[in-house]
């Protein structure tokens, strides 16, 4: 029977075997790279909004509080877009006659919402609290970025599953004390400012354990130090006598406090004060899929 292929053809064969692995495996890479990159994410794009409302303007420049506009972000799922009052509460007196604010008089003059493009927007499926992160020693910025420095609101993150796990398998690089939640510039401690932090033994039974830690940049052990963390724990209508005055019952609690010179030591010890839990605890997917 006559050869139907020739034999150069095995050649052929296992080059075009091997070359189809390669290719494939190139497409994989395409499409990981593309799958992280900005123009899927939307990380540091800029989008148009209504009013070109900017944050570095209100909040570095006029120091306006997260909590001002954002009224629900320590006590639900949602930081919360502020309504056009929030706007009026200032604009009805300043900037009365400015031409870019005109969206919001008409808002406020029609009862009609400003319809402003979200900037954050995790996918439906996605559950995510603002309030368990808040309260867990989770600052704006971690999330967020640096948004007291951003004239137009952008999205710095990817917020893909992938930077979540990342955090939650290392939650220490992020965690702070909860009196620095709103402080965009906080850097963690370090050797030329460090960190003092103690458990208060006579917390409440019901608040969130993260209120249960008691940071410091000052040095306890110092007399200002001393004084600050005995008035803290001292019940409010004792303040302001001293201990013979007021009682034995005015005497407050020792608090061994600790020093933290890096962020690594500060995250561990905040990891196990506010109970966070660790990603085998988080293995369950209806944890952040609903």
């Amino acid at each position: 029977m006559a050869q139907i292929f020739h034999p150069s053809m095995n050649t052929v064969a296992k080059g075009s075997i091997f070359g189809a692995v390669f290719i494939l495996g190139f497409l994989g890479y395409v499409v990981s790279a593309y799958d992280r990159s900005d123009w899927h994410t939307g990380a540091d794009e800029a989008r148009e909004q209504p009013v070109p409302f900017s944050h570095k303007h209100h909040v570095q420049g006029l120091g306006l509080q997260c909590q001002y506009c954002h009224t629900s972000v320590e006590k639900s799922s949602y930081a919360g877009i502020p309504p056009t009052k929030t706007c009026m509460n200032c604009h009805a007196q300043i900037w009365t006659n400015a031409e870019l604010l005109e969206p919001v008089r008409h808002s406020w003059a029609t009862g009609e919402s400003i319809t402003w493009t979200k900037i954050h927007d995790l996918p439906d499926f996605v559950y995510f609290s603002h309030e368990i992160h808040v309260n867990k020693g989770i600052g704006c910025s971690s999330c967020h970025g640096r948004v007291d420095e951003m004239p137009i609101m952008y999205q710095q993150n990817t917020l893909q599953m992938e930077w979540c796990l990342n955090c939650h398998r290392n939650p220490a690089q992020n965690l702070r004390p909860t009196s620095e939640i709103y402080n965009m510039a906080w850097t963690g401690p370090s050797e030329l400012k460090p960190e003092w932090c103690a458990v208060k033994q006579s917390a409440k039974t019901g608040t969130p354990t993260a209120q249960d830690v008691t940071c410091t940049e000052t040095d306890p052990s110092s007399n200002t130090g001393g004084q600050l963390a005995s008035l803290q724990l001292m019940p409010v209508g004792l303040r302001g006598q001293t201990a013979s005055d007021a009682g034995a019952a005015a005497v407050p609690a020792v608090l061994n406090y600790q020093k933290f010179t890096s962020q690594e030591e500060l995250g561990k010890f905040l990891t196990d004060q506010y109970h966070i839990r660790t990603p085998r605890d988080l293995s369950s997917c209806e944890v952040c899929h609903r």
